[in-house]
């Protein structure tokens, strides 16, 4: 066994940037990082399918303190995954990784100010302990090992491939195959243009629209600016740019979203060809933002469906059959291969198991505190992004706050940090307001959150900056447990 300050689970874009804020803010501070893997980067190293991309611009999806220098606005899985583990190498991050180290459970002891974090060995099964003062999950928000993948009937007697996106074999050939993409989120809008270059035909097979936004790989502006600015002013300009216009695409679709509608109506009919059925194929049941809006890098969906490699079919499956798949309507889609891109299967902290003096803890039963740590839970914070927005605006400013409680704690001599609860005549809300089906599946299993701050989930990156930045640190946050006096 050994100790730590802190631990850090998961080695991916916010396990990386969660370790260069320590060492930037806190050079004194021990840490590692766990990571159940054997290499750095997390969902940017897990996902191998072919065209996998950013659904956020990469001057937001990018950290503060490391400008992105990349030609693409809207990055390919390759480049994020160099950028990482470049920022990882650049920072000194490297060398307190330990790889192939799954932590399956901790315990909090009250006595001790401590975490005993139980690791699995990925790699031979073997266990081992570590303790910390401050445990820290950056394991993202879904299974690494599984994603979402309903039963549909007469698989079975399917004769071609089934794959799901999340473990793509990297021996699969598909030039000249005939493709159905079953889903219409991020994923399949990213396999469907890429597949089409080289498939005989690609189909994206979906229950129901989803909102599809073209947007240029490129950012103008960005490359103007990066020609005549140091890279950190530059980026700093542009990741506020970015960060202001999504704010206010959000805040316009929840004040008048039939407006936001029509906008992206117009730019999917400008984007097909002319008598194309938009109502059918791309106009959802539910109000933008909602769910997730999709980015397809200049167009290139529109662009594959334009010309004849791809189309979109808006039905329910009835069943598989030895060829492909019969449709709730008669109709019948051949396939050679059928990709279920059917989601995630969400998780918090990695599915590790807590408990507070031998008490277990129960996620879903708990309130979170300013979107980052647990009512009731010493010593515990994780990352969660925005749904919003880029998921790295979140993760930097919650590291900042992490930073800023633990120097909190040394000032005051304080081991332990504990979120107090609101009160319980206050009434609380689901952690995450979106509709999609892999939140609405997970629901149960994720905190609370309450109706005021600091329990409130603002997902509001101008809020968030002033809440964690810079608002006091120990509102509603007991910080007890002081550290004994030195023996003589």
């Amino acid at each position: 066994m050994d100790h730590v300050d802190v631990l850090i689970l998961g080695a991916g874009l916010s396990g990386v940037g969660s370790a260069c804020h320590l060492e930037a803010k806190r050079p004194g501070t021990t840490y590692a990082i766990v990571e159940a893997r054997d290499a750095i980067g997390g969902t940017w190293d897990l996902f191998r399918y072919p065209g996998v991309r950013a659904d956020s611009d990469m001057f937001t999806l990018g950290y503060s303190f490391e400008p992105w220098v990349g030609d693409k606005a809207i990055a390919d899985g390759p480049s994020i995954l160099d950028y990482i583990r470049t920022t990882a190498h650049t920072h000194g991050i490297e060398d307190k990784i330990r790889f192939n180290r799954r932590a399956v459970a901790a315990s909090w002891s009250t006595a001790d100010a401590r975490w005993t974090v139980e690791i699995e060995r990925t790699d031979d099964g073997g266990r081992e302990q570590i303790t910390c003062g401050f445990l820290w999950g950056n394991t993202g928000y879904y299974r690494y090992d599984q994603g979402y993948r309903p039963d549909f009937p007469g698989e079975e007697r399917f004769g071609g491939t089934l794959v799901h996106p999340q473990h793509w074999p990297p021996d699969l050939e598909w030039a000249g195959r005939r493709i159905v993409v079953i889903g219409s989120g991020a994923t399949a809008v990213t396999l469907v243009p890429t597949l089409a270059d080289r498939a005989a035909h690609v189909t994206m097979l979906q229950r129901s629209p989803t909102y599809i936004v073209a947007r240029p790989g490129h950012d103008r502006m960005a490359d103007s600016l990066r020609r005549h600015l140091p890279a950190q002013v530059a980026h700093a300009v542009i990741r506020w740019k970015n960060v202001l216009l999504t704010q206010f695409s959000f805040a316009l679709s929840r004040r008048a979203p039939d407006l936001v509608k029509k906008g992206i109506r117009k730019g999917v009919t400008e984007a097909l060809p002319a008598g194309y059925d938009v109502d059918t194929d791309f106009t959802p049941r539910y109000n933008p933002w909602d769910q997730r809006l999709c980015l397809v890098p200049d167009g290139d969906l529109f662009a594959a469906i334009t010309a004849g490699r791809a189309d979109v079919v808006t039905d329910t499956i009835e069943t598989f059959t030895e060829t492909g798949i019969r449709l709730s309507s008669g109709a019948e889609l051949e396939a050679d291969i059928v990709v279920t891109a059917t989601g995630l299967a969400m998780q918090l902290l990695g599915g590790v198991a807590l408990d507070i003096d031998g008490t277990a803890v129960v996620p879903g039963e708990s309130v979170a505190y300013k979107g980052i740590m647990l009512c009731g839970v010493p010593n515990l914070a994780t990352t969660f992004g925005y749904t919003n927005a880029s998921w790295t605006l979140k993760a930097d400013l919650t590291a900042e706050y992490v930073c800023r409680l633990l120097d909190l704690m040394d000032e005051r001599g304080m081991r332990q940090c504990t979120p107090q609860a609101p009160d319980p005549g206050l009434p609380t809300e689901p952690f995450i307001d979106f509709s999609s089906g892999y939140v609405a599946r997970a629901a149960a299993d994720l905190p609370k959150q309450g109706v005021t701050t600091p329990w409130r989930l603002h997902q509001n990156y101008l809020r968030d900056t002033w809440l964690l930045r810079f608002a006091r640190v120990d509102d509603a946050l007991a910080l007890s447990n002081p550290a004994p006096a030195p023996r003589r």
